[in-house]
């Protein structure tokens, strides 16, 4: 059962890895950001299609996620693919360190979002990757129900 986080602004989600992965356990972390980062993620810019997040030495990163310099950002502007660091309790650090070393996981990012109070935080998704045939069977089963929900709603 996934908790529902309060997502007011979703600003980037990774819609792949809900085809890639099996997605078992779902974190919400804080992402320590520069200011021009936090600029350019108001304006809706930022991707993580190829990031992934990994824990290194009790801290967890977000490594390859981009966040393009800011418009109106002067010399101190911010590099784009820099590791940010993302704000974990220290139990779900080891929890996720446990499940990547022991159970072979792997933390993928699933969204960069703004809650309730202004603050941007990274939803990540403990999850094991998913087989060939996984894959086929969860497009057969998506075509399936929206088939069934065509024909409902045909005869409805």
């Amino acid at each position: 059962m996934s908790k529902a986080f309060n997502k007011v602004k979703v600003v980037a989600d990774n819609r792949r890895a809900h085809y890639d992965y099996a997605i078992e356990e779902r974190f919400e972390a804080g992402i320590v950001l520069q200011g021009t980062e936090v600029k350019a993620l108001r304006n809706s810019e930022g991707s993580i299609k190829e990031s992934y997040a990994t824990v290194e030495d009790g801290e967890a990163w977000l490594i390859n996620s981009h966040i393009p310099e800011y418009s109106h950002g002067n010399r101190l502007n911010h590099e784009t693919r820099r590791p940010r660091k993302l704000l974990l309790h220290q139990r779900e650090i080891n929890k996720m360190m446990g499940a990547v070393q022991r159970q072979g996981m792997t933390l993928v990012p699933l969204s960069i979002y703004f809650n309730g109070e202004g603050k941007a935080k990274v939803e990540l998704g403990l999850a094991k990757g998913k087989k060939v045939h996984d894959k086929r069977q969860a497009i057969k089963d998506r075509d399936w129900k929206r088939q069934q929900a065509r024909i409902l709603r045909d005869r409805g």
